[in-house]
């Protein structure tokens, strides 16, 4: 016998958005890589590395583990001085750790905030980072009022997949888990926010096409602004 089909989420009464590569992508840091003398390839891999890295200290962030010793500037330039066999420059290594509050946000992201803030609904942001570099960017960016509260990793001790991470944001917005919707370009993200119980919602706009490792979010979209309006969409109250 097949298993009744499962019950479709309820609409969120707030949303957390993920931030780099999410609202403000990483891809315009190329320039002060290649000022660097880092060969374009190796950009690649500090971001696998980051990714690594990130997800090792989500893993050992817990009660005897080094996760909330560690700083996301810390996982940053270690993963340079990795790449570059520790041969980068004190003063290029500073000037990428920089560069990272320089970012612009992505076209749509003030309509997909926006959005959510029109909605009457709570609005944070969550990352492997502290709360400095996301206020930079928003408050450069014009886009802090329409965020709520800064969730960061290293306060609450818990790194992103972890399901602490996310749970962190839901007491932040005084909203259970499951009426908290994620939105965010990264499967592995999403992956997170689903064990953690959140409504998942997924922008196409960085992979493209969604990991068929993972369970599929709970919303597509193909940018920000849209991923937001479907979630917007979804029912208020059970469906009969």
């Amino acid at each position: 016998m097949s298993e009744p089909p499962a019950a479709r989420p309820l609409r969120p009464t707030a949303l957390v958005f993920d931030v780099l590569d999410t609202l403000f992508p990483v891809a315009p840091l190329e320039w002060r890589f290649r000022e660097a003398g880092i060969p374009r390839v190796l950009m690649t891999r500090w971001s696998d590395h980051l990714l690594r890295d990130s997800f090792a200290l989500a893993l050992t962030s817990g009660e005897g583990g080094h996760g909330a010793d560690r700083s996301f500037e810390d996982v940053v330039r270690g993963a340079l001085r990795d790449i570059t066999g520790h041969q980068i420059a004190p003063s290029a290594e500073d000037a990428i750790v920089e560069g990272m509050a320089g970012l612009d946000p992505r076209p749509e992201a003030q309509a997909a905030l926006a959005a959510a803030r029109n909605a009457g609904i709570g609005v944070a942001t969550l990352g492997n980072h502290d709360d400095v570099l996301p206020r930079t960017l928003l408050a450069r960016a014009g886009l802090l009022d329409l965020v709520d509260h800064v969730v960061a990793a290293r306060p609450v001790s818990a790194w992103k997949p972890a399901p602490g991470a996310y749970l962190a944001a839901a007491r932040a917005l005084e909203v259970p888990p499951g009426r908290l919707g994620l939105v965010s370009g990264h499967g592995w993200d999403v992956a997170g926010a689903r064990l953690a119980g959140l409504v998942t919602g997924w922008s196409g706009h960085l992979e493209g096409r969604f990991p068929s490792l993972f369970a599929p979010p709970d919303v597509f979209g193909r940018d920000l602004a849209e991923t937001v309006d479907r979630l917007l969409d979804l029912p208020s109250a059970p469906v009969p």
